[in-house]
């Protein structure tokens, strides 16, 4: 038990972890670091809650160049979010990293004289921004930009059309690849999903504006990386295989578990199962609904065929048909590699074939509610990605399940339920503890 009940909660769901609470993610840090050295660029990607920001912070802090033997007084590091430029145009853009630019060069006075006066003019853009690395480069020093959120720029708005973020994206290919300012600079950014099928399509003949990037993906915990982030806790093998149900290997929903047991073995009472379930289901839905709203028409719908397959083995009776789904996931092995890279599904094989499921069971149990509070409407919508996906006969079939959950709401297993292996574990857990 603790010394004091006023022991600070080490868990921080919803917001970045700080570099010093920071867990795995060695090998992609050290290919980080072998791209920022060589003046190289780095694209990340992963789901919502995944630890993006965490990571790009985590490259920020000059303890991390430290520990790994680097002079971390090389690197002029800017950090910013795609997401506080607003409205975000490439005008914007290059203000933001000039006002941030001025305040990472505070020990180059001469510098951010220079980054003052285009800020104060408006002016900033690539070409000045290659004059600002002449300069570092002079210095033997080189600028660091980690952008996060970058699929903002991705996306074309009223403010910024697809013309424009195309001629952005060029820009940074070129400020990356065509010049000799490069030797100054290198990149990191993160977005939800890979930048090929993120971004601007290409024109026939165009050359790919993300072709200087190594891509690289931030996928879920592995076992051992998601025991030390709870390793704070008491946890039986029983009370750690619930966690594990309810939130894989996904950061943000471990961190939202370990904060609400903390708080309850802080406080040196026995969690109540059923206010766990809410105030966790509470806390993560965004999450869940993230991840259902970043995912296209065709992922929707095998996220839909999953959790209906699942959920005839919850149902005490089973009352609808889906044919062979098996042949529908087979053909579609990209789309499911990218929900398994972004930690929304994980698979395993059995008799030489892939298995899937829902990476966390609340996801599931999201997937479900979307389908029971859908209705015709919705439904009419979605048969022409039925019909990209299987024989008519097959998306009757489906169609006829959707509206057979419809008339028998009442069958749906509650959300304690989904939340079994945890809620049944969480006394012998702490009594145990």
């Amino acid at each position: 038990m603790p010394d004091s009940p006023f022991l600070r909660n080490p868990y921080v769901p919803g917001k970045p972890v700080s570099p010093l609470l920071f867990i795995g993610r060695t090998g992609e840090i050290e290919t980080a670091f072998d791209q920022i050295l060589s003046r190289g660029h780095l694209a990340v990607w992963g789901g919502s809650g995944i630890g993006k920001t965490s990571f790009l912070n985590m490259i920020a802090a000059p303890q991390t160049w430290k520990f790994r033997g680097h002079d971390p007084t090389q690197a002029i590091v800017v950090l910013l979010s795609c997401l506080g430029v607003t409205p975000f145009t490439a005008e914007n853009f290059w203000h933001e990293v000039f006002v941030i630019l001025k305040d990472a060069l505070a020990n180059e006075p001469e510098i951010a004289a220079e980054v003052d006066k285009f800020i104060e003019r408006r002016t900033a853009s690539k070409d000045c921004l290659r004059s600002i690395l002449r300069m570092i480069g002079d210095r033997n020093k080189f600028l660091l930009l980690l952008i996060d959120d970058y699929d903002v720029a991705l996306r074309p708005t009223a403010n910024y059309t697809e013309d424009d973020a195309s001629d952005f994206l060029s820009d940074c290919r070129n400020l990356a690849s065509h010049s000799k300012e490069s030797d100054y600079f290198a990149s990191i950014v993160t977005s939800l999903r890979r930048l090929n099928e993120a971004g601007i399509k290409l024109k026939p003949g165009e050359s790919p504006w993300y072709n200087h990037y190594l891509f690289q993906p931030l996928k879920p915990f592995s076992e051992t990386d998601a025991a030390s982030l709870l390793g704070g806790l008491p946890l039986t093998p029983a009370l750690r295989d619930g966690i594990r149900d309810i939130a894989d290997g996904s950061p943000a929903l471990l961190q939202v578990a370990g904060y609400l047991l903390f708080r309850e073995f802080r406080a040196e009472r026995i969690p109540d199962s059923d206010a766990f379930a809410t105030e966790f289901q509470r806390a993560t839905e965004h999450y869940f609904e993230d991840n259902w709203n970043q995912s296209n028409d065709t992922e929707q719908t095998l996220l839909m065929l999953l959790a209906l397959t699942h959920l005839k083995g919850r149902l005490l009776k089973k009352r609808y048909d889906l044919g062979d789904t098996d042949v529908i996931f087979s053909q579609k092995e990209r789309e499911l590699r990218d929900l398994e890279e972004r930690g929304v599904v994980v698979y395993q094989v059995h008799e030489g074939k892939k298995q899937y499921r829902f990476a966390s069971s609340l996801m599931e149990w999201w997937v479900v509610k979307e389908i029971e509070n859908s209705d015709e409407e919705a439904l009419q919508a979605r048969q022409r990605t039925f019909l990209n996906l299987m024989s008519r006969r097959q998306a009757e079939t489906v169609t006829n399940a959707i509206r057979w959950l419809w008339q028998h709401k009442e069958e749906i297993p509650s959300i304690l339920s989904w939340l079994g292996k945890v809620t049944s574990a969480l006394p012998i857990g702490f009594i145990q503890g």
